[in-house]
């Protein structure tokens, strides 16, 4: 019998005035030991020196854009458009993948297991202390039972297979900081996907993000997942929501 066809994995990274950050995330994926992937880099036209650092990694690179977008999840769309992988995933300019190996893991569980979706961790790090965790994003919380409570697999950790690309399309654009929750609400509301968590750190992700900066960023954010689960037919409240907190507290203490 004939091997199988090695899954081919496209890693998307949007950026907009990256500089200080993108050189180690496209680092990150130019050492991964799995050959099969394909690299896009999606840029808002940056004029920091993003676009310097992005052309010190075309060797490693499948297909750059680089124009004016309007917002992240515009950018993202993009680079799903471009994307031909069997696998498709997300890297943000400021995280990296946690070892070389990250990738080739990925492939071989997703191929082993014939799954749709895998779901990793992410750990937290502040900025310029890369190697200290400060929190770990742990996604075997996540379940679709839980999606109205605000529950969601670590995104940058979160590996789907074209299929359930296809079927989902694309990020909504109204959103501002939770349009990745309500992607992830159309990709596993009813849907029975074949998925699996696995209890290790994929990605190392720096603190300060659109998600995680502050209080009013917190407040448009579940004002976003509750809108996210109504607009999916998700029967929730913000209390329902807000209840996931004490939770995630225990992050910090126990990562």
């Amino acid at each position: 019998m004939s091997e199988p066809t090695p899954l081919r994995i496209s890693v998307i990274t949007v950026c907009y005035n990256s500089a200080a950050t993108l050189g180690a995330a496209l680092q990150s994926v130019a050492d991964q030991s799995w050959p099969h992937i394909e690299h896009i880099v999606i840029d808002g036209a940056s004029t920091d020196g993003t676009l310097e650092i992005i052309e010190q990694f075309r060797p490693h690179l499948a297909k750059v854009v680089s124009e004016r977008d309007h917002g992240i999840y515009d950018a993202m769309n993009k680079g799903l458009a471009l994307a031909s992988g069997d696998i498709i995933c997300f890297l943000n300019a400021d995280d990296h993948y946690a070892w070389n190996g990250a990738l080739a893991d990925v492939a071989q569980q997703m191929q082993e297991h014939r799954l749709e979706a895998l779901l990793g961790d992410v750990a937290f790090f502040h900025a310029g202390e890369p190697a200290r965790t400060v929190r770990r994003y742990r996604s075997n919380r996540f379940h679709p039972d839980r999606l109205a409570w605000g529950w969601q697999p670590a995104h940058p950790a979160l590996f789907l297979r074209r299929n359930v690309i296809e079927r989902v399309g694309q990020f909504k654009t109204s959103y501002r900081i939770a349009g990745d929750f309500e992607f992830i609400v159309r990709a596993f509301h009813g849907a029975n996907l074949r998925y699996r968590h696995l209890p290790k750190v994929y990605v190392r992700m720096q603190t300060g993000g659109a998600s995680t900066d502050g209080l009013k960023s917190k407040i448009r954010l579940n004002r976003e997942v509750l809108r996210a689960c109504r607009e999916n037919g998700l029967r929730t409240n913000m209390l329902k929501i807000l209840s996931k907190y004490p939770l995630k507290l225990l992050e910090l203490v126990s990562h």
